[in-house]
């Protein structure tokens, strides 16, 4: 395989804070790369550097050898690139399916999301049955008529990424997916990323605090302490790395 995301030496400053120091991390195509550290680690930050959301001081970034840097936060869906937040970015007053249509514009000629009438016809009629299948996947296909504001705080967060994969991304960034979930919610996620991954050849780089997540669907993990990266590997040569112990997992590594 090869490399789809490379970041390469990068550094954020804001003032005289150095959130992201001198990172450099490459991402397999069709992996899942978790990306983990202490809460203020950087790790949202190298997100934001991604999605064109903060302007980086040094470093250089490629999505499937094109540079990302030179692109505006609107061009990423079209380019490939998906992302989710930590707090859900989701447009409370509408339906659960509005919500993944809003998404499909880019994804289907001629649609135009709640566009007049007679614009409609066969391209919506596409957009609904891709809506669909996108709320199978996530589980939400019950509460396809519900307002996403009336969801509980798990669904919101599936559907947060139901919506990203409206735009058909190759590269999906997920920014605390399990955060707040119960077990058996994380048990779905887990499943999810999985057949994203392995079955759709979906490239997902995943930051989480859930170890019981990330140590199940990662291959590749990167540790990051104060903007920095101090550890790269597989899931079981983090696990005992001693830095990361010290800095991140604690005893928890061996429990």
């Amino acid at each position: 395989m090869s490399a789809i995301l490379s970041i390469e030496n990068l550094s954020v400053r804001f003032g005289g804070l150095v959130a992201v120091n001198d990172f450099s991390m490459e991402v397999e195509e069709g992996s899942v790369h978790a990306l983990i550290g202490p809460n203020g680690a950087g790790k949202s930050t190298i997100f934001n550097a991604i999605s064109r959301f903060v302007r980086p001081s040094d470093g250089s970034i490629t999505f499937d050898g094109r540079p990302v840097l030179p692109l505006a936060a609107h061009d990423l869906v079209a380019a490939g690139i998906g992302r989710t937040f930590q707090n859900t970015e989701l447009l409370h007053r509408m339906t659960v399916l509005e919500n993944v249509l809003v998404g499909l514009d880019r994804r289907i000629p001629g649609y135009m999301p709640f566009g007049p009438s007679r614009q409609r016809s066969r391209a919506e009629v596409q957009a609904v049955r891709d809506a669909e299948e996108i709320l199978d996947q996530a589980g939400l296909r019950p509460y396809r008529d519900a307002l996403a504001g009336e969801l509980d705080f798990g669904r919101q967060k599936l559907l947060d990424l139901a919506r990203a994969l409206a735009g058909a991304p190759r590269l999906l960034l997920l920014d605390e997916p399990a955060a707040g979930l119960r077990n058996r919610e994380i048990s779905f996620v887990d499943a999810l990323l999985v057949d994203l991954a392995r079955r759709r050849k979906l490239t997902i780089v995943l930051v989480e605090h859930v170890m019981q997540l990330v140590m199940s669907v990662a291959d590749r993990i990167t540790v990051v302490n104060f903007g920095q990266k101090i550890a790269e590997g597989s899931p079981a040569d983090v696990r005992n790395d001693a830095r990361v112990i010290e800095a991140y997992l604690g005893s928890a590594a061996h429990a």
